[in-house]
Order: C-alpha cells, then sequence, then structure tokens
C-alpha cells in the first residue's frame, strides 16, 4: 500500500504530468486507481485523492462517494487529466485541511461553484458540476495536480491536534 506523502515532499511541488488517452485503460494506470481507492475506502477522514499524494506525478484525482452521504453505492468517481471549464462569480472563504498536511486547517477563498471536464478511469470524456464542499474540493485537488497545497493560499493556519 502506497503511503500518503506529506508537506516538504518535492513530488507535492510539482505539476503533475497529463496521462495520454491510451495509457488511461493500462494496467499501471488501473493500479494507481486502485490503490487510490483502497486508501479513500480505508482512511475515514478522506473525502478526495489526488495521485501525487502517493507519489505519483499523473493528474488524477478521486472523490469518495462519502462526499454525496452515499453508503449504499461505495464507488468513487474518477477524474483524470481534469479541466476546470466554468466557475461561478461568487467565492467565499472556506475552512481546509489536507491528508498531506496533516492536522492543519486554514481558510481558502474558492468559487462557489464549479464545473470540471474530464476522462472517467475507462478513458471516457464527461463534465461534471459542483457547489459547495464538492467545488472545494474539486478545487483542492486540482491545486495538488498544479503542485500547490493548500497551506500556501490559506489564512488563519492553526494546528489541531486529533486523537487517534
Amino acid at each position: 500500500m502506497f503511503e500518503i506523502l506529506q508537506k516538504g515532499n518535492k513530488i507535492l511541488e510539482k505539476k503533475a504530468k497529463e496521462i495520454i488517452l491510451e495509457n488511461i485503460s493500462g494496467s499501471e494506470i488501473k493500479n494507481i486507481i486502485s490503490e487510490m481507492k483502497d486508501i479513500i475506502k480505508n482512511t475515514n477522514d478522506a473525502v478526495a485523492l489526488s495521485s501525487p499524494q502517493i507519489g505519483k506525478s499523473l493528474r488524477i484525482f478521486i472523490v469518495s462517494k462519502k462526499i454525496f452521504n452515499d453508503e449504499e453505492n461505495n464507488d468513487h468517481l474518477v477524474f483524470i487529466n481534469p479541466k476546470i471549464i466554468k466557475t461561478s462569480k461568487d467565492k467565499a472563504w472556506l475552512e481546509e485541511g489536507c491528508l498531506s498536511v496533516r492536522n492543519i486547517y486554514g481558510e481558502v477563498e474558492r468559487f462557489k461553484k464549479t464545473t470540471i471536464r474530464a476522462y472517467d478511469e475507462n478513458g471516457k470524456i464527461f463534465t461534471f458540476g459542483g457547489s459547495g464542499l464538492l467545488a472545494q474540493v474539486f478545487q483542492h485537488e486540482i491545486d495538488h495536480l498544479n503542485g500547490i497545497l493548500f497551506t500556501d493560499k490559506a489564512r488563519n493556519i492553526k494546528e489541531v491536534l486529533v486523537n487517534e
């Protein structure tokens, strides 16, 4: 099992590489996606994960179905080579944390609504829109793919120790 890289690791600071369309169906990408799904499933506070967080500098992120409060369907949404194609004009300062910056929280200014275009794990292009938490997650994960951690943009940063 891959481990989640922490702030200070150079991979988290690099812009991730686009995946060639023909390679999406290959075993390397399938294995990375499978591992990411396992990590999300086995990490209670994970709602999303980008591949740079597990040491793979590729443009992939996954959003957990936990975000939709959908206990019946435990499949996750896979976004490959995602691009934000539309945002609302309205923004808000929202509290964020990150699996790669454990126990640190801060406020980041995010668009309230976001539409994304990406490929799924079968190489099919799709468009997906979200508001509120989902829009925030989209922006947070695309920041990861661009080598940006939320702490690079955050204000009111604080440490919160969690009993594990």
